[in-house]
């Protein structure tokens, strides 16, 4: 309520068209002014600044406490898996998606004989004709030149190996569209590999420490959002990457 001075007695007044008010005498030569209203349809509602961060759609930044992790977790351990798992993936795109094929990348090819895994280089001797053809001689292994075929085939290379007799000459594919295409394609997958991987640390830990004793509830759960942070941190790593592998195999500028 407010007193102030008037020449008439106004009992109601008017602003605008949101705010109204009521206007009385208190003295010969005092009025107050009460129950001021303002229209519903007028208020503006400012959004908080957590509200807008949501607005925005970017998470909240998560602090590690690095000594709260460490009385209870291998916080050094599972900071160097993820880590190893972002250079593999880095290795695989260097060594199996290359625009033009190189000779190492057939190398360490992994071929399946009898349910064990092997590099192409273990079964056989692999080199160079010419600028434009790759040979590889199985004469040490014939036997097992129908799962070498069968993994040139599916390495995503677009290799169309040519046999004869203990053999393979391979074309060195020219660079298409569809070739490009195919490269992006095995970049993604071989991302999604290892950020499931990433994502398998991250639960095998927090499994293990829901079987640790003697830790609040508070601290459970913010040792639990922690170590997805970092999870976290290491598939933004991967991500990255494998954005600047597409762009680089599709020639975006």
């Amino acid at each position: 309520m407010f007193a102030f001075k008037s020449a008439p007695l106004i009992r109601s007044l008017r602003i605008g068209s949101t705010l109204s008010a009521k206007i009385s005498r208190a003295s010969p030569s005092t009025y107050t002014l009460s129950s001021v209203q303002v229209a519903e349809n007028q208020i503006r509602y400012y959004a908080k600044g957590k509200d807008k961060k949501k607005e925005k759609g970017k998470p909240a930044k998560v602090e590690i406490n690095e000594t709260l992790l460490r009385d209870v977790i291998d916080y050094d351990g599972v900071n160097t898996q993820m880590q190893k798992a972002v250079q593999q993936m880095k290795d695989d795109f260097i060594k199996n998606l290359s625009l033009r094929s190189t000779t190492g990348a057939i190398d360490s090819l992994k071929i399946t004989v009898d349910g064990k895994e092997h590099e192409l280089q273990e079964l056989a001797q692999i080199s160079r004709k010419n600028p434009k053809t790759i040979v590889i001689n199985m004469i040490a292994f014939p036997q097992t030149i129908p799962n070498v075929l069968t993994a040139l085939e599916k390495s995503g290379m677009n290799l169309n190996p040519q046999q004869d007799g203990t053999t393979l000459f391979i074309p060195i594919p020219k660079i298409t569209k569809d070739h490009r295409e195919n490269l992006s394609r095995n970049a993604k997958t071989c991302f999604i590999k290892y950020r499931d991987l990433i994502k398998d640390i991250q639960n095998n830990v927090i499994r293990k420490l829901k079987k640790k004793e003697n830790i609040s509830k508070d601290d459970m759960y913010a040792m639990q959002t922690q170590i997805t942070a970092i999870s976290d941190k290491y598939i933004s790593e991967a991500d990255k990457l494998l954005q600047s592998k597409q762009k680089e195999l599709l020639g975006d500028s």
